[in-house]
């Protein structure tokens, strides 16, 4: 029952305190969960952020899920992905009582100004750390060149473009091990 709590904790503090949404959760993920608790390894991170990706819901509740799905089954699972939902549903609450008598005020907008900005911030920094541990020879590099061109330029479906990355990386450890 202790590690269900401290999932929650766990989560439920990630979620008080980012906004932006799901990307921007990640580096704080990837630093609460591998850094300082280390229930997952980068690599793993990486792959639970591929699969939050293309799962429906959110990325950072899905990848929540997945995280105290491996450390305590499905219990873990629904107390972390409670845990980060929580915050969530009390500051939009709260919020949705008094955003009309505010937001159009001067210094709601900057704040809100402010917060987008260190959102970019924080989804840079996490490309980078996802960058380091999961780009790691040339066909790497391609794959993601060619996945970077299908989302931007032809804005293809990022749940096909996982597709296609898996299937490349079969056939290309297949190529690999038949030399």
């Amino acid at each position: 029952m202790k590690e269900l709590i401290e999932l929650f904790f766990t989560f439920a503090k990630i979620g008080s305190f980012t906004f932006g949404g799901g990307l921007a959760m990640l580096p704080i993920i990837q630093r609460e969960i591998v850094e300082n608790k280390k229930w997952a390894t980068d690599d793993e991170i990486v792959d639970y952020f591929a699969i939050g990706q293309c799962t429906p819901g959110i990325i950072a509740v899905n990848t929540s899920t997945f995280i105290g799905y491996k450390r305590k089954g499905v219990l873990g699972a629904i107390f972390a992905t409670a845990g980060m939902i929580f915050p969530s549903l009390i500051i939009i609450t709260v919020l949705a009582l008094f955003i009309n008598n505010f937001a159009e005020l001067e210094i709601v907008k900057h704040a809100f100004a402010g917060i987008r900005a260190v959102v970019a911030a924080l989804v840079i920094v996490a490309v980078i750390k996802m960058w380091k541990s999961s780009i790691k020879d040339y066909i790497g590099i391609i794959i993601f060149a060619v996945t970077f061109i299908l989302s931007v330029i032809f804005n293809m479906s990022s749940v096909l473009i996982i597709i296609l990355a898996i299937v490349a990386g079969i056939i290309i450890s297949s190529a690999k091990k038949e030399k």
